[in-house]
């Protein structure tokens, strides 16, 4: 039997009705109660805005250690494998955690895997140096016309 003590995500709930109170002085309570159980409910989500070449907070929260860190996301977009200048500071490169891109040909469009320096044949992979994006073509890859990578990474700590 799992307990809610044991249980770590466990999901912001927003009520669809509330009662408030006659009172002047308890409505204003209630008021301010139901305004704080709103905001931790949308900031608990996920942060759906993914702007190019600029840092956004997600809303997602890491406890990798006993303090809570948050992650933010940046879109960099490209028409060549040359590598990219992130302006990321980062002290930790394991504080990138969701790093994902796909690109085109042109006619088709594939994933962009974020793998390790060694090149995979047919595929086009990248990885992250302290300052670059760096882009890995494996032999018979598709030619890449243009494409996007985001980049997800963890607050100083």
């Amino acid at each position: 039997m799992v307990t809610n003590a044991q249980i770590t995500n466990q999901t912001p709930y927003l009520r669809v009705s509330r009662d408030f109170s006659e009172e002047i002085q308890d409505l204003c309570i209630d008021v301010s109660k139901a305004y704080i159980d709103t905001a931790n409910a949308v900031n608990a989500r996920t942060i759906g805005i993914y702007p190019t070449n600029k840092s956004v907070i997600t809303g997602n929260s890491y406890y990798l250690t006993s303090k809570r860190q948050q992650t933010s996301r940046k879109v960099f977009t490209f028409t060549t494998t040359a590598a990219i200048t992130h302006g990321i500071f980062v002290s930790d490169m394991s504080y990138f955690i969701n790093c994902f891109g796909s690109f085109t040909d042109g006619v088709n469009a594939y994933g962009l895997f974020f793998s390790s320096s060694v090149a995979i044949a047919g595929q086009i992979t990248f990885y992250v140096t302290p300052t670059q994006i760096i882009f890995v073509t494996g032999a018979g890859a598709p030619t890449l016309t243009s494409g996007s990578i985001v980049l997800e990474f963890l607050s100083n700590p």
